[in-house]
């Protein structure tokens, strides 16, 4: 599987796993859970990513209770800045820097470890400037408690803001074939060699069962979600694609799309299914 290095130092599979989906209750679906990320860096996937968001800290003990002691070359990422729903309210956007530091220390503790390699900023809060948030990220990352940091859901602008104060070595916006809203985001990224981790990168496209999309599934003998991996990692050396499953067969699936290879012809089919 070929490689990016994150910041220019830790080298991860360009394809990597998403742990959101993967159930987190008590009984047998954990114990599946379990398995299901021990499958994957079997497979040879070395960045999973996961947040405090997913079950509010639940799906980061989950990764620590199946894959601690982390193996060298594994990478864990996950994100900070979304505050639990109070008593029959809502998620919402949080922050403040304490907020922010609170939940790292939160981090570590689930995750095991000393420091976060990747910590990265699940959405920018509105309500509290961009700088408070990224330096408390900036001053943590001083401190040794966070290796490399990076944001969530930026528009370039915000990127540009973010770098101004400190070194971003990723980025997780939504993208996919048929959905490329953040093409400019992208854009910036390569031209800085940072990072692109596209979240829903399969979704829509799995669910097309006719157009270009099925066709070339049908001429390279892959699945619909494969043939949208494969579209992804050949779209720019800085993109990471991180899809996520609850199923070791699916997971599979998932991981072979690393060994495919479209022709430039297929390419440029798939690429022209956006909307300018």
């Amino acid at each position: 599987m070929e490689t990016f290095r994150i910041g220019g130092e830790k080298a991860v599979g360009r394809l990597g796993f998403g742990a959101m989906r993967l159930p987190t209750e008590a009984g047998p679906q954990r114990q599946a859970s379990v398995a299901v990320a021990r499958r994957a860096v079997e497979l040879g996937v070395t960045l999973i990513d996961t947040a405090h968001l997913y079950g509010w800290g639940a799906n980061e003990e989950l990764l620590a209770e199946a894959l601690h002691p982390y193996p060298p070359e594994l990478l864990v990422t996950t994100k900070v800045g979304v505050a639990p729903p109070p008593p029959g309210g809502e998620a919402d956007l949080c922050g403040r820097p304490e907020f922010l530091r609170e939940q790292v220390e939160d981090g570590l503790r689930r995750l095991r470890v000393e420091r976060l390699e990747l910590l990265q900023l699940h959405r920018v809060d509105p309500q509290v400037p961009l700088a408070d948030q990224v330096g408390t990220l900036r001053d943590l990352r001083a401190q040794g408690k966070i290796g490399h940091i990076g944001l969530s859901e930026v528009n370039v602008a915000q990127l540009q803001e973010a770098r101004g104060i400190v070194e971003i070595a990723s980025v997780q916006n939504r993208y996919n074939v048929l959905d490329r809203e953040h093409e400019a985001v992208l854009e910036a990224c390569e031209a800085a060699g940072i990072a692109f981790l596209p979240w829903r990168p399969v979704h829509p496209a799995a669910s097309q069962d006719a157009g270009e999309i099925a066709e070339v599934a049908a001429e390279t003998g892959a699945t619909a979600a494969q043939v949208a991996l494969a579209w992804l990692l050949q779209r720019s050396p800085v993109m990471l694609p991180i899809p996520g499953t609850a199923g070791i067969a699916h997971l599979e699936e998932n991981v072979a799309a690393a060994y495919l290879r479209l022709s430039g012809e297929q390419y440029d089919r798939l690429d022209r299914l956006a909307a300018p």
